[in-house]
Protein backbone atom coordinates (compact mmCIF):
# COMPACT_ATOMS: atom_id res chain seq x y z
CA UNK A 1 0.00 0.00 0.00
CA UNK A 2 3.07 2.16 0.58
CA UNK A 3 3.64 2.03 -2.96
CA UNK A 4 0.79 3.00 -4.42
CA UNK A 5 0.53 6.29 -1.47
CA UNK A 6 3.83 6.87 -2.84
CA UNK A 7 2.92 6.54 -6.82
CA UNK A 8 0.16 8.56 -5.84
CA UNK A 9 2.10 11.40 -4.10
CA UNK A 10 4.51 11.91 -6.43
CA UNK A 11 2.12 12.27 -9.34
CA UNK A 12 0.78 15.35 -7.19
CA UNK A 13 3.74 16.85 -6.76
CA UNK A 14 4.94 16.49 -10.14
CA UNK A 15 1.73 18.05 -10.88
CA UNK A 16 1.93 20.72 -8.45
CA UNK A 17 -1.04 20.17 -6.84
CA UNK A 18 -1.61 20.38 -2.98
CA UNK A 19 -3.53 18.10 -1.10
CA UNK A 20 -6.13 20.63 -0.06
CA UNK A 21 -6.55 21.19 -4.08
CA UNK A 22 -6.86 17.82 -4.52
CA UNK A 23 -9.06 17.34 -2.00
CA UNK A 24 -11.18 20.21 -2.94
CA UNK A 25 -11.67 18.90 -6.73
CA UNK A 26 -12.38 15.87 -5.85
CA UNK A 27 -14.45 16.08 -2.99
CA UNK A 28 -12.93 13.95 -0.78
CA UNK A 29 -11.29 14.74 2.61
CA UNK A 30 -8.41 16.03 3.21
CA UNK A 31 -7.15 13.02 5.85
CA UNK A 32 -8.66 10.80 3.38
CA UNK A 33 -6.34 11.70 0.72
CA UNK A 34 -3.31 11.64 3.35
CA UNK A 35 -4.04 8.03 4.95
CA UNK A 36 -4.08 6.81 0.72
CA UNK A 37 -0.66 8.55 0.19
CA UNK A 38 0.59 7.37 4.01
CA UNK A 39 -0.22 3.89 2.84
CA UNK A 40 -2.65 3.69 6.29
CA UNK A 41 -5.12 0.82 4.78
CA UNK A 42 -6.31 0.18 8.54
CA UNK A 43 -7.79 3.81 8.36
CA UNK A 44 -10.31 2.74 6.20
CA UNK A 45 -13.54 0.76 6.83
CA UNK A 46 -14.76 -0.72 3.20
CA UNK A 47 -11.96 -1.94 1.14
CA UNK A 48 -14.49 -1.14 -2.15
CA UNK A 49 -14.71 2.34 -0.85
CA UNK A 50 -10.79 2.74 -0.76
CA UNK A 51 -10.59 1.29 -3.76
CA UNK A 52 -12.77 4.06 -5.66
CA UNK A 53 -10.91 6.85 -4.26
CA UNK A 54 -8.17 5.27 -5.37
CA UNK A 55 -9.17 5.13 -8.96
CA UNK A 56 -10.80 8.64 -8.74
CA UNK A 57 -7.31 9.83 -7.12
CA UNK A 58 -5.36 8.28 -9.65
CA UNK A 59 -7.56 9.72 -12.73
CA UNK A 60 -7.63 13.10 -11.10
CA UNK A 61 -3.44 12.67 -10.99
CA UNK A 62 -3.63 11.93 -14.89
CA UNK A 63 -2.50 8.15 -14.14
CA UNK A 64 -3.76 5.11 -15.45
CA UNK A 65 -6.51 4.11 -12.96
CA UNK A 66 -7.04 0.32 -14.04
CA UNK A 67 -2.93 -0.39 -13.50
CA UNK A 68 -3.39 1.64 -10.00
CA UNK A 69 -6.00 -0.41 -9.04
CA UNK A 70 -4.75 -3.73 -10.72
CA UNK A 71 -1.64 -2.60 -8.34
CA UNK A 72 -3.88 -2.21 -5.29
CA UNK A 73 -5.46 -5.58 -6.02
CA UNK A 74 -2.31 -7.64 -5.54
CA UNK A 75 -1.09 -5.64 -2.62
CA UNK A 76 -4.64 -6.96 -1.44
CA UNK A 77 -4.18 -10.43 -2.43
CA UNK A 78 -0.25 -10.81 -1.19
CA UNK A 79 -1.91 -9.51 2.24
CA UNK A 80 -4.83 -11.66 2.81
CA UNK A 81 -2.50 -14.59 1.93
CA UNK A 82 -0.59 -14.21 4.70
CA UNK A 83 -3.12 -14.70 7.11
CA UNK A 84 -3.33 -17.75 8.38
CA UNK A 85 -5.98 -20.61 7.67
CA UNK A 86 -6.76 -21.75 11.39
CA UNK A 87 -7.53 -17.97 11.95
CA UNK A 88 -10.03 -17.48 8.54
CA UNK A 89 -11.65 -20.78 9.52
CA UNK A 90 -12.32 -19.19 13.42
CA UNK A 91 -13.44 -16.30 11.78
CA UNK A 92 -15.81 -18.21 9.63
CA UNK A 93 -17.25 -20.01 12.72
CA UNK A 94 -18.07 -17.34 14.55
CA UNK A 95 -19.66 -15.88 11.68
CA UNK A 96 -21.54 -18.66 11.31
CA UNK A 97 -22.83 -19.01 15.05
CA UNK A 98 -23.72 -15.59 15.10
CA UNK A 99 -25.59 -15.83 12.13
CA UNK A 100 -27.37 -19.12 13.37
CA UNK A 101 -28.63 -16.99 16.26
CA UNK A 102 -29.79 -14.22 14.41
CA UNK A 103 -31.64 -16.93 11.95
CA UNK A 104 -33.79 -18.37 14.74
CA UNK A 105 -37.51 -17.49 14.28
CA UNK A 106 -38.62 -15.20 16.92
CA UNK A 107 -42.41 -15.25 17.70
CA UNK A 108 -44.49 -14.00 20.43
CA UNK A 109 -46.16 -17.29 20.79
CA UNK A 110 -43.16 -19.25 20.93
CA UNK A 111 -40.25 -17.03 22.49
CA UNK A 112 -39.98 -18.47 25.84
CA UNK A 113 -40.94 -15.43 28.28
CA UNK A 114 -37.76 -14.56 30.66
CA UNK A 115 -38.32 -14.68 34.35
CA UNK A 116 -38.80 -10.42 34.24
CA UNK A 117 -41.77 -10.49 32.30
CA UNK A 118 -43.64 -13.40 34.22
CA UNK A 119 -42.76 -11.54 37.47
CA UNK A 120 -44.02 -8.06 36.19
CA UNK A 121 -47.26 -9.71 34.83
CA UNK A 122 -47.31 -11.83 38.09
CA UNK A 123 -46.94 -8.34 40.04
CA UNK A 124 -49.83 -6.56 37.67
CA UNK A 125 -52.56 -9.21 39.13
CA UNK A 126 -51.87 -8.73 42.18
CA UNK A 127 -52.28 -5.14 42.40
CA UNK A 128 -55.91 -5.23 40.34
CA UNK A 129 -56.73 -8.11 42.36
CA UNK A 130 -55.84 -5.88 45.51
CA UNK A 131 -57.73 -2.98 44.19
CA UNK A 132 -60.59 -5.24 43.21
CA UNK A 133 -60.75 -6.67 47.15
CA UNK A 134 -60.59 -2.39 48.37
CA UNK A 135 -63.22 -1.77 46.31
CA UNK A 136 -65.73 -4.97 47.28
CA UNK A 137 -64.72 -3.85 50.87
CA UNK A 138 -65.40 -0.43 50.41
CA UNK A 139 -68.82 -1.26 49.03
CA UNK A 140 -70.00 -3.28 51.49
CA UNK A 141 -68.85 -1.40 54.02
CA UNK A 142 -70.48 1.55 52.46
CA UNK A 143 -73.96 -0.55 51.90
CA UNK A 144 -73.34 -1.81 55.66
CA UNK A 145 -72.60 1.80 57.03
CA UNK A 146 -76.29 2.72 55.33
CA UNK A 147 -78.13 -0.30 56.74
CA UNK A 148 -77.06 0.76 60.13
CA UNK A 149 -78.06 4.55 59.69
CA UNK A 150 -81.38 3.65 58.13
CA UNK A 151 -81.85 1.02 61.31
CA UNK A 152 -80.86 3.94 63.74
CA UNK A 153 -83.28 6.62 62.29
CA UNK A 154 -85.80 4.09 62.16
CA UNK A 155 -86.96 3.82 58.55
CA UNK A 156 -86.73 0.57 57.95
Amino acid sequence: MNEIGQMLASAREKNSVSIEEASEDLSIKVIILENIENGNIGSFKDIFILKEYIRKYAKYLGLDPEKVIDVFNEYLFEYTSKIPLKAIEKAVQEKNSEAKEDDKVKSPYTNIKSKHQSLKFILIYIIIGLIVAIAIYWSIRQITIGNNIATIAGIN
